[in-house]
């Protein structure tokens, strides 16, 4: 079972994702909200994923984060509800929004999925109802401060390995960063703090 991926972003398209993992490219299905926070080509990139093997062949899915996968992973568990219908509804929707839209059982707002007409969107209401369980919930819970302050610091080391600084030297730049900074501002924190170092 693949886990998840870890490597170089080698190109897109407007459905895959070509992820080089020292020399071996995989082609990772994804949805369009997944691929366009993806990195320009040649970026660094960790991706969840989920492998299929059907009589068709096998396929490799990917997420961004726990609760998207985890919102896929209850959708294809619907009746007549496929990989390709599941991405759609994760390239419509958050997977917060699509719980609030299932536990408020909105099937007009479900059937804005591409390919689920109104049958099929109270199928998923109807399955997925009650689903969204606590440990389900506590994945879609707000992210806590110290998740975001993590998530701008990595944006901001991985900015500046891409520029070619070893991640030893992201690290010590980044030592000290004012707290509640945004990305952008990390960035040029340790910037200043390289270009002395020098």
């Amino acid at each position: 079972m693949i886990a998840f991926l870890k490597g170089k972003l080698a190109g897109k398209t407007p459905q895959v994702a070509y992820i080089d993992v020292n020399g071996v490219g995989y082609a990772v299905f994804m949805s369009a909200t997944a691929l366009s926070k993806l990195p320009e080509s040649g970026g660094a990139v960790t991706v969840l994923t989920y492998l299929q093997v059907s009589d068709v062949g096998i396929a490799l899915y990917g997420f961004l984060s726990e609760e998207e996968k985890a919102t896929f992973e209850r959708l294809i568990g619907v009746t007549g509800v496929g990989p390709k219908v599941a991405l759609a509804a994760l390239s419509t929707f958050s997977p917060r929004a699509l719980a609030d839209a299932v536990a408020a059982q909105d099937v007009a707002l479900v059937q804005k999925i591409p390919g689920v007409g109104k049958k099929s969107a109270s199928r998923i209401i109807l399955e997925l109802k009650g689903s969204f369980d606590a440990s389900f919930e506590s994945l879609l819970s707000e992210p806590s401060t110290q998740t975001i302050l993590d998530d701008r610091l990595k944006g901001a080391t991985e900015a500046l390995l891409s520029m070619g600084f070893t991640s030893q030297e992201a690290e010590l730049a980044l030592k000290g960063a004012p707290e509640g900074a945004t990305e952008a501002a990390l960035l040029q924190y340790a910037l200043k703090r390289l270009g002395t170092a020098h």
